[in-house]
């Protein structure tokens, strides 16, 4: 099916999963994670693992409900030199040629089998945090951590195949309404370690002035951070005194 393509999405930076074999001209190593992913474990260890002659590798994104099995592009450990057919604006222009399925190319479909190796789920563990997670994936966006109580700004999958009229139905509140008409707001997250992960990751970054207060005011004002943002960290600070 088309799609509007709507650059202010929450998802709208894909793409740029592609981007660093051209930038780093195609030489050395890359970790590409999604910005809502957090490093528990030392990203070196992933950096400088064996790739076993590998041009990529990514874990798998196990089939929920309707929809199959598929390779997660959101971490990724590239070997530059062996991605010379990456360009990222050049195929991002093809899929409004419809020369190039952007859902093909998000799930590494256009990726030879043999060149596509799979590391451990942990270094990108969706919405789990356990001893053993590397790297924490806040993938369910209706439950980012940072984003409770906000309206919801993405657009919601319309994914229903077993009975196709839900479907035409959502499909007819986005023409009628708009496409975040009805979506909601952001929830909390149903682990509150995930919650506390993130908000300390920032009250260190905030301690260490890495990240500046009036910063993220500013970013609450745009409602890109839940406005009890600082109620959080403070909260938090006081559990571990």
């Amino acid at each position: 099916e088309h799609r509007m393509w709507e650059r202010h999405d929450l998802q709208s930076f894909t793409p740029l999963r592609f981007a660093p074999p051209k930038l780093m001209n195609y030489s050395g190593r890359a970790v590409v994670i999604d910005p809502d992913c957090f490093a528990v474990g030392d990203v070196w260890d992933l950096l400088s693992r064996d790739m076993q002659g590998k041009a990529l590798m990514c874990r798998i994104r196990p089939a929920i409900k309707e929809l199959p099995a598929y390779r997660a592009s959101s971490v990724m450990l590239l070997e530059n030199a062996k991605l010379r057919h990456w360009d990222a604006e050049r195929t991002f222009n093809e899929t409004f040629e419809y020369k190039t399925d952007y859902l093909k190319w998000i799930k590494l479909q256009y990726e030879a089998e043999e060149t596509v190796g799979l590391f451990e789920n942990e270094w990108n563990d969706f919405d789990k945090l356990t001893p053993k997670t590397k790297m924490l994936h806040n993938t369910k966006r209706q439950t980012q951590p940072w984003k409770v109580g906000l309206p919801a700004d993405f657009v919601p999958a319309e994914k229903y195949r077993i009975f196709p009229p839900i479907r035409w139905v959502l499909r007819a509140r986005r023409k009628m309404f708009g496409d975040y008409a009805f979506v909601g707001n952001y929830r909390p997250h149903p682990d509150p370690n995930q919650e506390a992960f993130f908000f300390g990751l920032l009250r260190e970054c905030v301690d260490k002035r890495i990240v500046d207060e009036a910063f993220i005011r500013e970013e609450m004002k745009r409602n890109h951070v839940r406005h009890d943002a600082f109620e959080v960290m403070d909260r938090l600070a006081s559990r571990a005194a």
